[in-house]
Formats: structure tokens, sequence, C-alpha cells
């Protein structure tokens, strides 16, 4: 047996277990001979993970009567001010452990991720600023890029002594860790004699937080403020102290604020990226198309403020073509000036996209990019990636071909200006373009239209209602705006681009980040095919159904009360568009293969197909790179995951602009219908403003109510009074949370008899429940 080397021990117990210690040393059993203070702190300042009296005692080889001296030079120790935490779980006061939980909080002027410490203690003063080094980290298995409000387990190293901008540490990210559902935000109103409550801000958890005076820090009457709860004990009331204010949505007429902060949305871009994005110069034409000459129009909305798509269509010559058209389409050159690895380009993929408010506009770009440099604007010269498609009469491309180019757009109309031309009624703009570029651009859609008819996409007819705001950033009115042709017509040919694009990168063997939709599951079209039985509408059976099978169905519902309702239901048993590399094609389309390209200004995926197309086509030597073709799959969810967090944001704003809109209106009865049905209640969405408010099934009546799944109703056991999904409804203004976006209904209306659909969603009932009385 080998020798143990001279001067060394066995392992204490407590490394036998893993723990890392601090070398332990053969000390007398007496109180003098305790490890000093020094020592302590110096083993816990070490020590990873989890250290208290009994680890200190195990690194120091403590054992007997010589642990009650230990613990009292602990307590001693405590009192001094210079240990904070348990028995269980000690630290150095005001000092980080070397693993700990971070919560980052915002970032600084080079766009670097600032965090401080999840957990603090009041009496440790105020909680320190910490660098997170890595803006990457494990999540779920996969990297991820780590955002504002995100919490992180990481790796602690403290500075030698602060650095100019007062942070004390550094933080290596181990891993990002489940958000908490409960973002502790809220709206503090303040309370006579100090202190006040926290209003909320979360529609799933309707309640307010009582904040004793001092503990409102520097909030004022309706901030946004982040906040922890002092007590969270089983058996006792929690209580709120802010931590933050956030600013004010009603000062800054910007109810968005809320949403920003409680998705983590990227909201000021930092000083870095900023200066970055002013020091870009004005492109060269060299080495480009010259596309001046062509007439290329942008037609956009009327308060469009950046254009990143620009059309032009004409007679094709070829006499083998005849009936035929070119068109082409413009797509601003982002990929020219927002370089990969840049900091610009790192903002641009932690945003994923610009995200549109009422209020505002979070852009994914500043807008030296998004507004100058890369908006086509009229007159000016521009860079573009440019796609060159023709079709025949029928619509049907016959080639495509894509090419880096200067562009001068022609004019800058509207979707109602192009389209009053188009009827007769020509603007004094329009009218030098009629032949040269309206007209042409019309008659290529023309022939575009009867190619999309044939490919049958889903057809859904779902009007989206528009927010109007006064200048005091509150809600004016609702409207739905007209749907033109001109809306079409520039909707038609970015879909002919994008699959253009995505067969392109296919074709030069270059990844592409594709824009998928997979067909709904075998339980949605389950679900859907017993609820279109109660209304008499039968969807094929088996699996491989294509989107014509569903616009067979709508036309027939247009025959029915109800057509609204048919249109919903079908949009909700449809999967959720992603992007990713893998192509499983587009279901909604109708389209074996699809890729965003369009939109560079507003999508990072955009910017990605550009990439891949300059790199797959060698058109300079700014493509897609090998590092990101290497986590193109990682970067696609990230995307996907941000166009989500940015839908919930949007969503979730619309609902507190309607909410406040409606606050003043308490007894009011609307007219609605039933949009969601719940085991616990209805849905119910108001005719004029499109307001979502719910209606507890506890109010119903005095009935037992059961939920229906299939159905999509409540039905009542002993009346059989039914209320389903699309049924006209008035109801009565009972409670309003503008803040949380939520709304509370009274049912006026009863519950529907004697119909073909209520007798078939009662049997139902009856025969899974029976009657219960």
């Amino acid at each position: 047996m080998a020798k143990k080397p001279p001067g060394k021990r066995p392992a204490s117990k407590g490394a036998r277990k893993g723990f890392r210690t601090a070398p332990a040393k053969r000390r007398p059993r007496d109180t003098e001979a305790l490890p000093s203070r020094e020592e302590i702190l110096a083993f816990l300042r070490e020590h990873e993970g989890t250290a208290g009296k009994r680890e200190i005692a195990r690194a120091f080889d403590i054992t007997g009567d010589a642990r009650i001296a230990l613990k009292k030079r602990l307590a001693a120790m405590a009192a001094e001010g210079l240990l904070a935490g348990t028995k269980r779980d000690l630290r150095e006061r005001g000092k980080l452990p070397p693993v700990t939980v971070l919560e980052v909080t915002g970032r600084d002027e080079d766009g670097d991720l600032i965090a401080r410490p999840a957990v603090w203690k009041d009496g440790d003063g105020p909680p320190p600023a910490v660098l997170v080094l890595t803006h990457r980290a494990r999540n779920d298995e996969r990297d991820a890029a780590i955002g504002v409000g995100d919490r992180i387990l990481a790796r602690i190293t403290e500075l030698d002594e602060p650095d100019v901008e007062g942070l004390s540490y550094e933080a290596e990210a181990i891993r990002i860790l489940p958000r908490d559902r409960r973002r502790l935000l809220g709206i503090f109103r303040t309370r006579k004699g100090g202190g006040g409550t926290i209003e909320p801000v979360d529609r799933k958890e309707l309640r307010a937080w009582s904040v004793h005076a001092g503990n409102e820090g520097e909030a004022g009457d309706g901030d946004l403020v982040r906040f922890d709860l002092s007590v969270r004990h089983r058996h006792s009331v929690s209580e709120a102290r802010v931590l933050e204010s956030l600013g004010n949505p009603d000062d800054q007429r910007k109810i968005s604020l809320i949403a920003v902060h409680a998705h983590g949305l990227p909201d000021d871009f930092p000083a870095s990226v900023l200066a970055e994005s002013e020091a870009l110069t004005a492109f060269t034409a060299d080495g480009r198309a010259d596309l001046r000459d062509t007439p290329l129009l942008t037609i956009d909305p009327v308060d469009a403020r950046d254009h990143d798509d620009a059309v032009y269509a004409k007679s094709d010559g070829d006499p083998d073509n005849r009936g035929g058209f070119v068109v082409i389409v413009a797509i601003a050159d982002v990929a020219h000036y927002v370089r990969p690895g840049t900091r610009l380009d790192k903002e641009a993929e932690l945003r994923g996209n610009s995200v549109y408010f009422p209020d505002r506009v979070v852009p994914m770009l500043p807008e030296r990019i998004s507004n100058d440099l890369c908006s086509l604007r009229e007159h000016e010269d521009r860079p573009c990636l440019a796609v060159r498609m023709v079709f025949d009469a029928n619509g049907k491309k016959r080639r495509h071909g894509f090419q880096r180019a200067v562009m001068r757009s022609a004019a800058k109309l509207s979707y109602q200006e192009a389209q009053a031309a188009i009827d007769g009624n020509v603007s004094a703009k329009c009218a030098p373009l009629m032949q040269s570029a309206l007209l042409p651009l019309w008659q290529a859609y023309a022939a575009l239209s009867r190619a999309r008819d044939a490919r049958g996409p889903l057809d859904l007819d779902l009007p989206e209602r528009k927010i109007l705001l006064d200048e005091n950033g509150r809600v004016a009115r609702v409207v739905i705006p007209e749907r033109l042709d001109a809306h079409r017509l520039i909707e038609e040919m970015m879909i002919q681009a994008n699959v253009a694009a995505a067969e392109t990168l296919e074709q030069v063997k270059m990844p592409p980040v594709y824009r998928v939709h997979d067909e709904p599951s075998k339980e949605k079209l389950k679900n859907l095919r017993e609820f279109l039985e109660t209304l008499d509408l039968k969807l094929a059976g088996g699996t491989g159904l294509k989107p014509e099978a569903f616009n067979r169905i709508l036309v027939r519902a247009r025959t029915l009360p109800v057509p609204e309702l048919v249109n919903e239901v079908i949009l909700r048993a449809q999967a959720q568009a992603e992007y990713t590399p893998r192509n499983i094609g587009h279901f909604g389309l109708n389209l074996a293969k699809y890729a965003h390209f369009t939109s560079p200004i507003r999508r990072y995926a955009d910017l990605l197909v550009h990439r891949g197309l300059i790199r797959g086509l060698k058109l300079g030597t700014d493509g897609l790179e090998d590092r990101e073709i290497a986590r193109l799959s990682d970067t696609a969810k990230e995307i996907s995951n941000a166009e989500r967090r940015a839908m919930a944001a949007e969503r979730e704003t619309v609902d507190r602009l309607i909410a406040a809109h409606l606050a003043d209106r308490i007894d009011a009865t609307f007219e609605g219908r039933i949009a969601g049905v719940t085991r616990s209640g209805l849905f119910v969405k108001l005719k004029d403003t499109g307001a979502d408010g719910f209606v507890p099934v506890s109010t119903l009546g005095r009935d037992f109510f059961t939920h229906v799944e299939e159905a999509h109703a409540l039905v009542g056991n002993r009346s059989g009074e039914t209320y389903q999904l699309g049924d006209a409804v008035s109801v009565r203004l009972v409670e309003v949370i503008p803040s949380a976006g939520a709304i509370r209904f009274e049912m006026l209306s009863p519950g529907k008899t004697g119909t073909l659909s209520h007798l078939k969603g009662v049997r139902q009932v009856r025969r899974r429940f029976g009657r219960r009385r």
C-alpha cells in the first residue's frame, strides 16, 4: 500500500462529500485556537455553494466543545456587522457569494448587461451593480440570449475596486432561470398619511399590494414600479416594498411602458449602438446594378415612417411569354450597413423584431438606419437587394434572379392614394405614374391573383381593428380599416419575393431560415370537427388536409348567422408560424418553400436571409458568416420567441388602452359576441371597440353550467340554457382595472334554447354528465 505523503492529512468529511473546503489545520481544542475573523471571511468568499456553521467547522476541523465557541464567534461577527444570512447560509455582509442568482435590470452605455442580486437584505446597504460578461447562457438545453428582466445563475468575481461606473462585481452566466410568471410590477398609488398600494398589471393576478410608509422609495402616484414582497410566510400577509420606479405611463403618454417592462423588451438603444449607427457613411453605387430609371414605387400605410420595399411591373416583351409580366421587388439593403458581429448586429439580434404599439414603436434598428440610410425615400438614391421575377399570363413564375442595386423611388404613395388612382380619382402625384407604373402593377396583380386562387391559401375573413389615439395618448376611436386591392397587391408581390428567396437559398446550398407553418394537430382537428358538426358543417376526415378544405367550410359559413364564429374557430385550430432552418412548408399560404425576405428593417430573420443570398450568390463580402450558420437553429428559436413576446406585449397594450377608454362607463350596456368559452366563464368581445371582458360562470344564473369543450359552449344541466362561442349577447360593464387591461361584465342576455346547435350541445352534456341536480 502506498504511503501517505508526509505532512498531508486525510480529507475532512466535508471534502469527501464534495464540498470545496479551505485548508484544514489541526488545532488545540480551546477557544483561542478558533479560526480568526479574517480566516472565516476568506473561507466564505472562496466557498462555492451554501456555507454555514457546519461547513466552517468541517473546513477547520472543529469538533466537540470548540463548536460551541465557534457558534459564539459567528454570532459576534453577525452582531458586529461582518456576517449576514442564517446559520445554514452565511456570507460576508454586503458581499455576494461566489455563485448566486442575479436579475438583469438594464444595460450600460456600451450595451453591456447590468444585474443586481435577486435577494438582498435591507441591512446590507444598497444592492451592488454587477457587470454580466456573457450575453448568452444555457436555457432549456440550448444557448439563448440573456435579456433585461431575465434571472440568471451566475459565477461572481469581486473587482479589486469599483470601476468608473461604480460596478463592484463581474458575473459569468451559468444558465438562464425560468422567468417568474408573477412579474413583480405594478402601478403605485399614494395613500394619505404615507405609503400606498400597488395596483396589478397582470390580469391573471388581480390583487393589490399594501406599501407601508417608508417603503415607497422614490415612487410617485401613478408610477410603474418594480417591487418585492417583504413577507412571504404561509400564514402572514405579504407587504410590498418598492425597489425601482420605471416611469409614469400617464405622464409619458406611453401606456406601452407597462408591457415594455413586463416582457423585458429592450427599449432605449445603448450609446455605443447609437454611436456606431451615426458613424455609418452613405453607400457608393460602385458594383451595383442601376435601377434609378425604373419607376419603383413605395406603397405603405399613411403613417409609415420607414419604407423598406418598392415594387415595379411591366408587360414582358418576350414573344414566348405573351400576356406575361416582369415584376421587380426591391428591398432596402440593410445588410450593407448592419454587418455580422457589430454592436448594431448584436442589438438587432437581441431585439429580434420591431414592436408596434398604438402609442409608439420600439424599433429593431436605430432611426439613423430605419428612417434614413435604409428607408427608400422618394427621389433619393438608396442601396437595395432586388429580385426580378417573370410570370406568365396566369401568374405562374417562370424564373427569377437577385441583384444588389441602387434605386430611386419614383413616388411614396399610401394604399388609399394608389387605390384611388386606380379607381379613377387620380391625384396630381399619381397622374404621371399611371401608364408607367400604377396600371402595369395592377395588371400584373390580376395575373398573380389568378395563380393565388388556383393555389388556394387559407382564406380567413377576420377584420383587424386599429386604435386611433388623441393628443393625450388616449383612445379617440377604434376603426376597422378597409381592405383594399392595393393591400392585396403588395401582399402578393411580397409573398412571391419571399418564395423566390427560399428557392434561391436552396439552389445555392445556403441554409435558409424558413418561415414555416405546420398543419393543424390531430387533436385540434378532432375538436374542430366536433364543433362544426353542431352547425351542420362537415370537415373532411383523415390527415393531410389542404387549406382548400377549410375554405369550403368558410364559404358555407357565409350563409349562417355566425360566419365570424366559424372563422374564429378555424383560426384557433391552426398551428403557430415560426422560424426554423428545417423546412416543413407553409400550410396557411399553401407553399412548399417560404422565407421572410422583404422586411429587414424590422425583422432579424429577413436580415439573415439577405446575408444568405449575398454569400450564396457572391454578391459581396458582408454575407452570412460560418459562426452564424453554426447557430442558425438557436437563432431561429430566439427570434420566434421574440416575435411571440412582441405579439403578447402589443395585445396587452391594446387591452390596457381600451380598458382605460371604458373606465368611466361603469354600468353602461354594450353589444358584443362571445369570443371565448372556458369552464370558469365567458369572454365577450364588444362590437364597437373590440374590448375583451370576462363574465364569471358563477354570475350566469342558478343553474349548474358545464363546459362542453368540443362545442365551445357552457350548457346548463337542468335548463339546457346554452352560451356558445360566437353568440351575440348584451352585457353590462361591472369593473375595469386599466393597468391590467382587465374588464368584467355581467351577462344580460339569456342563453339560447331550441336551435339545432343548442340541442346537440345539450345532448352532448347529458350523454357525458347525466342530469345533475
